[in-house]
Order: C-alpha cells, then sequence, then structure tokens
C-alpha cells in the first residue's frame, strides 16, 4: 500500500513531484489547496465555511481543513492509497490524521520529506516570483516563509521519523532526478 505524505518546505518542489508520484504509484495526489478549491468551487457546505474565512483574509481553521480531508480520504479512489501534500502542517492536524486513518481501519505508510538548501530556494522562489509576477514575494516574505515553514513543520517530521515513516530526498537537480529519488525511496 502506498499512503503517504510529502513534505518539504516552499520552493522544494512538492507539487511537481507529488503529480509525478502520484500518477507512477497509480494513486491520487490529494493537496489540500485542491480540496479547498473543488470544495468551494462545487459549493458545498465545508467550502462555503472556508471561503467565508479566505475572504476574510484568515487561515482556514483546522476544524474545517480536517473535516474536509476526513472526507476526501472516505472517497473511493484512496482505497489503494494516496500521497497528500500540505497536511497535516502541525501536529494536531498529525493527531486528527491517525484518528481519521484509524477509523478507515488504515495506516500511513510513508513520509517522504524533500529537502533542499535554504539560498537554493530563495533563487528559485525569486525566480518563481518574477515568472509569474507575484510582486509580494519579495526576498524578506520569502525567508520569513521558509522561517515559519522549519518551525512549524520540524515537530510533524519528529514525530514522523520517530515512527520510523521518514525518508529524506534532496528536492535539488533536475525534476526527473528529484523522481526517481522519490520513487526509490518509496520502493
Amino acid at each position: 500500500m502506498n499512503r503517504l505524505l510529502i513534505i518539504g518546505p516552499p520552493g522544494a518542489g512538492k507539487g511537481t513531484q507529488a503529480v509525478r508520484i502520484s500518477e507512477e504509484l497509480s494513486i491520487p495526489a490529494i493537496s489540500t489547496g485542491d480540496i479547498f478549491r473543488a470544495n468551494i468551487k462545487g459549493e458545498t457546505e465545508l467550502g462555503r465555511e472556508a471561503k467565508q474565512y479566505i475572504d476574510a483574509g484568515n487561515l482556514v481553521p483546522d476544524s474545517v481543513t480536517n473535516r474536509m480531508v476526513r472526507d476526501r480520504l472516505g472517497q473511493e479512489d484512496t482505497s489503494e492509497g494516496f500521497l497528500l501534500d500540505g497536511y497535516p502542517r502541525n501536529t494536531a492536524q498529525v493527531e486528527e490524521l491517525d484518528r481519521i486513518l484509524a477509523e478507515l481501519d488504515q495506516r500511513l505508510d510513508g513520509v517522504l520529506l524533500l529537502t533542499a538548501d535554504n539560498e537554493e530556494l530563495v533563487q528559485r522562489l525569486l525566480g518563481r516570483a518574477v515568472q509569474e509576477g507575484r510582486s509580494d514575494d519579495t526576498e524578506d516574505v520569502i525567508r520569513h516563509r521558509l522561517d515559519v515553514y522549519a518551525s512549524e513543520t520540524a515537530p510533524i517530521v519528529d514525530l514522523y521519523a520517530s515512527r520510523g515513516l521518514v525518508s529524506e530526498v534532496d528536492g535539488l537537480g533536475s525534476i526527473d532526478a528529484v523522481t526517481e529519488r522519490l520513487l526509490s525511496a518509496v520502493r
């Protein structure tokens, strides 16, 4: 079974790699951003609730995010596995994911930790900001996002590492090379 998480700092290529890994393993890539967008577009009750927070410029609270993930992991296409991207983001969400999986009589099989040098990530993200016209992605903002990632994600990685689930994979290099390293870690 391939019930996996992919974790990594902003700019490490999680989204790109999640799509490739999910195709290679024939499991759905589940990003919380995609779940939010699908629920909002579908005008579900959860989508309307999330939209109120987003429209007000606030983070969607864990309670709403957890319910969306619970709903998504309960869908038929996840029975053979999944790759979660962007969840869990904190230790409370780790505990909730444990509960969700226990209710589904499942367990997590692995955590893919994409690593990359911060200076390399800053340059990557600055380049992406220029390409995509993200004028608000200044070097200070990017460095702050990397600091927040480090402080919020380290406890999650430590928790999963204590369970023996973390495979650390170098996120630098060509997209194909990183995909091969990730697939080797899964196999």
